[in-house]
């Protein structure tokens, strides 16, 4: 270990923070010499709280200013939520760490209805689009609501907003220590999870030899191969974070299992399908589940998602 410190750019919302602080705490028990310092960035998803982000544009909202201080060498890796990460990085750099997965399924959280009791044209807030479409898809009288803001404020908004529900995703929860606030669980063959959702993304400089060499410990390989694979399928649909696009692969023994899932915005139109095989043809899997789905109908669903956003 020739690194004697290292700095993490993150974003300064709770949850950005607890997992930059796991990463350091992470770091400091295997490199007790290490000096750790955290640098705050705010993002342009963090400046836009009050439009939805799908009508934002672009892609990297929450990472393209961390990855401009990083390329600047004013930090040293960055901590992503794997769900906020585009499939492109800047020439020189890239993800190098997926750490293990926490719970990847969505939450529901209400005054204690669960799902399937809600009442008709029941209001449900949430911030995805690709949550809304699977909602929507098995209940299309709901209302959905497009939330914003930090996990705490998104909780409040249950009642502040008069909902029903409010979908979170489940890992945040439970880092933050919310999760006695879960209703229920939304098994993931019912509400798909994002991409990458419950993993963490460690970026760096590719030629930075030592950082990488530093935080290679903290990969996980199983959960890299889930996550390679949901990433080349989001890659190949050329989709940002905030499309209808789902999938959730699983790694049982040296074999993946990855579900791929694209879908109208208000859920009237799906394309959903499955595809096994080597963990370490990942790359391959994904990007083949994807070509399956876009013949299947889900090229033409995507042109229309797109020409809706450009209409607005």
């Amino acid at each position: 270990m020739t690194v004697s410190k290292l700095r993490i750019g993150t974003r300064a919302s709770q949850l950005a923070l607890w997992q930059a602080n796991w990463t350091k705490s992470e770091l400091e028990r295997r490199y007790p010499g290490v000096e750790v310092e955290l640098v705050k960035i705010k993002t342009t998803g963090d400046k836009i709280l009050d439009v939805p982000l799908a009508q934002v544009g672009g892609k990297g909202l929450f990472v393209k200013e961390i990855e401009e201080a990083m390329l600047r060498g004013e930090i040293d890796l960055a901590v992503h939520s794997m769900k906020d990460v585009p499939t492109e990085f800047p020439e020189g750099l890239g993800l190098v760490v997926t750490t293990e997965r926490e719970d990847p399924r969505d939450a529901f959280i209400s005054d204690g209805v669960r799902f399937a009791d809600l009442r008709p044209g029941a209001r449900i807030g949430t911030s995805a689009l690709r949550r809304q479409a699977q909602l929507l898809a098995a209940r299309p009288d709901l209302e959905m609501v497009i939330i914003r803001g930090n996990v705490e404020t998104r909780i409040r908004k249950l009642k502040e907003d008069n909902l029903d529900a409010v979908i979170l995703a489940a890992a945040g929860l439970n880092r933050l220590g919310f999760t006695d606030v879960i209703t229920e669980l939304l098994a993931p063959d019912f509400s798909i999870p994002a991409i990458g959702q419950g993993a963490l993304g460690l970026e760096c400089r590719l030629d930075d030899r030592a950082t990488i060499e530093a935080i290679s410990f903290l990969n996980h390989a199983p959960t890299a191969w889930a996550v390679t694979a949901e990433r080349a399928l989001l890659k190949r649909c050329e989709g940002g974070c905030q499309v209808p696009i789902a999938a959730h692969g699983t790694i049982s023994g040296d074999t993946l299992h990855l579900v791929g899932f694209i879908a109208a915005v208000d859920g009237s139109r799906s394309v959903r399908d499955t595809i096994s095989g080597p963990a370490v043809e990942a790359q391959r899997l994904g990007s083949e589940l994807a070509e399956r789905l876009l013949a299947a109908g889900g090229k033409q669903i995507l042109e229309d998602v797109y020409q809706r956003e450009i209409a607005h």
